[in-house]
């Protein structure tokens, strides 16, 4: 019998997804400006973007990048643990773990690489990951490769969380969830679930990626929005990319935890860290964050126009208070032909199918910057209007929602 090809096999699996229409493809942005694009040679009104404050072309972080890329070069040179840990890189890391008021934090290259370091370095063969079904991949991935046994509990379903932790008392237990998910833009219910973490002696860890900067006092995140600390939620993800507008990670918690990934996270160890110039832009974000709360209100606002505008059209919207919008519409090729549409009107809004959220619930996921205007919420809300994606009796919108949200399945992946 002849050795399967593992090329043949990719090919096979990529001939199936062409099949059933979920083919993949990058598209060239040509260029920026704040929430504008540049796609094909056409301008489009970006709302697909994680830049929620609309950092990510501020002035000054692009001076501190500069300055700092003119001082240090382009490249760390190294890992963290060999030569490559800069002031700079310090600095970020005290300021960042200041900020959500955590004692340590340590930089990563991405959420990904942070998720991954936590869940390898603290779970093992004989122990138990219990986390929400809407997860990002990045947790789920990184229970797989630990090696631990993974229960998935219902969305935000707290009691089933207590449940699955019961099923294995003599595990030693991380319980990891999304603060703010990434599809559905809903909160976890951290309060019931660090009470129950506490009661099963388990160790609460929230991947607040979409949660820094935008909700929570000061922008301080999902756990300080909840009115929690490090006493509560022991290890908190952040990630540097969205609301802040660069590039990276960290991972805060108690010195000697943060000391211990430092020592042995083999995703930490085993990689170039984050160029000295991103770490100094980041730092500049990070500042302007606390100094212009302005950026936070103009997004609120925001939020709240879209969604009054959304239930006046009577738009099938998942609830939302954050800036992550998603309007479900079910049916994949619904979804495509919506965003085509708004593209044909100079809008450029993703659709996002399965599997990176559950079958039957594809959607097209809205997302607000501080960079928009109340002119171009209308702009898309008028768009919208014109398409006739009002909710439909008995099918996905109301009734069909918790169907729609309670499952996605292990493999989901990438935020598109």
């Amino acid at each position: 019998m002849a050795r399967p090809s593992l090329l043949t096999a990719l090919a096979e699996a990529r001939g199936v997804r062409a099949a059933q229409k979920r083919s993949r493809t990058r598209r060239q942005v040509e260029r920026t400006d704040g929430t504008r694009v540049w796609i094909d040679g056409r301008e489009l009104l970006n709302f697909c973007s994680n830049d929620y404050l609309g950092l990510a072309r501020s002035l000054d972080a692009t001076a501190a990048l500069q300055e700092s890329a003119a001082w240090h070069g382009v490249g760390s040179t190294a890992s963290h643990l060999v030569c490559g840990h800069h002031a700079e890189h310090a600095a970020l890391e005290a300021e960042l773990a200041a900020f959500v008021g955590y004692p340590k934090a340590l930089l990563f290259g991405s959420g990904y690489l942070a998720n991954l370091a936590v869940l390898q370095t603290l779970l093992g063969r004989d122990d138990l990951c219990v986390q929400d079904r809407l997860n990002h991949a990045c947790l789920l991935d990184g229970a797989k490769l630990a090696g631990c046994e993974l229960k998935r509990y219902p969305h935000n379903d707290a009691e089933a969380a207590l449940r699955q932790l019961r099923t294995r008392p003599d595990a030693a237990t991380l319980l990891a969830t999304d603060g703010v998910f990434s599809m559905d833009g809903d909160l976890a219910p951290l309060k019931d679930l660090a009470l129950i973490a506490r009661a099963e002696n388990a160790l609460l860890f929230v991947d607040d990626a979409h949660g820094l900067g935008v909700v929570g006092p000061g922008g301080r995140g999902s756990v300080a929005a909840a009115g929690l600390g490090v006493k509560q939620v022991p290890l908190l993800m952040l990630t540097l990319g969205k609301a802040l507008g660069s590039y990276g990670a960290a991972v805060c918690g108690p010195s000697e935890v943060i000391d211990a990934l430092a020592e042995s996270a083999r995703p930490y160890l085993y990689t170039t860290a984050l160029p000295p110039a991103v770490a100094a832009a980041t730092r500049a974000n990070l500042r302007a964050l606390q100094s212009e709360p302005w950026r936070r209100f103009h997004l609120a606002g925001l939020i709240a126009r879209f969604a009054r505008g959304a239930r006046r059209l009577r738009l099938p919207m998942i609830e939302s208070s954050t800036p992550i919008q998603p309007l479900l519409l079910g049916d994949e090729a619904r979804a495509l032909h919506a965003a085509r549409e708004l593209e044909a009107r100079g809008l450029l809004v993703s659709a996002i199918r399965p599997p990176t959220v559950p079958e039957g619930s594809a959607r097209l996921r809205i997302t607000l910057s501080a960079a928009h205007s109340e002119a171009d919420v209308d702009r898309l809300l008028a768009a919208l209007a014109e398409l006739g994606l009002e909710k439909r009796g008995a099918g996905i919108g109301d009734s069909g929602l918790a169907d729609a949200r309670g499952e996605r399945v292990a493999e989901a992946a990438p935020e598109a």
